[in-house]
């Protein structure tokens, strides 16, 4: 019995992306020139290129393969009765990672056709809208071992878990804002922003995990 049964209601949306992902990268590869954009760097001047084939398609794979990893992700872990628990947030989790991607993708697909694409700002709104959004569910994710804050903290104990997600659920927003923010402001301060934003998601959860645990062992 799957840990989360698969719906035409739940895996619609990531499906249609997959498929409009791949006829987007043969569209890609015949208008593509020989050498594309493949990254940019923080202030959004390209800093990697590489050949029309690997722009077109090399994220349509990705999204196949992520999406192939998410329906196998509950089988393989050992706590996979708990998925039940929050199988909604785990869809939309889900299918937001791949919505994003696949909107950075068509981003960077029309700036390698030579449109003005801001990458920057495009990047810095997706990211910081997924950690909003997956901030506002974060409290609702139960223990496992893939999905979540997961410290030896947060699954050796229920209660820790509990509170560490509610903490983190409001600085994955905060952090989330703070992303946007710097995608916005382009200047010196823009950089500073995002590692505080960074380092609010990444360390405050680890921290309170921490302490909260010793706490309640004691």
């Amino acid at each position: 019995m799957s840990p989360i049964k698969p719906t035409l209601k739940t895996e619609i949306i990531p499906l249609i992306l997959i498929i409009l992902s791949f006829v987007l990268g043969f569209y890609f590869y015949t208008h593509f020139p020989a050498r594309v954009p493949s990254h940019w760097n923080f202030q959004g001047q390209v800093d990697s290129w590489s050949s029309a084939g690997f722009g077109a398609f090399f994220l349509p794979f990705l999204l196949l393969g992520m999406y192939i990893l998410f329906l196998v992700i509950p089988y393989l872990d050992p706590k996979k009765e708990r998925y039940q628990e929050f199988k909604g947030t785990y869809h939309l989790f889900k299918g937001l990672i791949m919505f994003i991607l696949f909107g950075i993708y068509l981003a960077a697909g029309y700036a390698a056709l030579g449109y003005q694409v801001d990458i920057g700002l495009i990047v810095s709104l997706m990211i910081g809208l997924l950690f909003i959004i997956f901030g506002s569910q974060m409290s609702k994710i139960k223990s496992n071992w893939f999905i979540g804050i997961r410290t030896p903290w947060t699954l050796s104990n229920e209660e820790v878990w509990t509170k560490t997600h509610a903490l983190g659920g409001k600085t994955f927003i905060i952090a989330g804002v703070l992303l946007i923010l710097a995608g916005l402001l382009k200047n010196s301060w823009s950089l500073i922003v995002l590692l505080v934003g960074v380092c609010i998601a990444a360390l405050v959860p680890v921290v309170y995990s921490y302490v909260l645990f010793r706490r309640i062992t004691k």
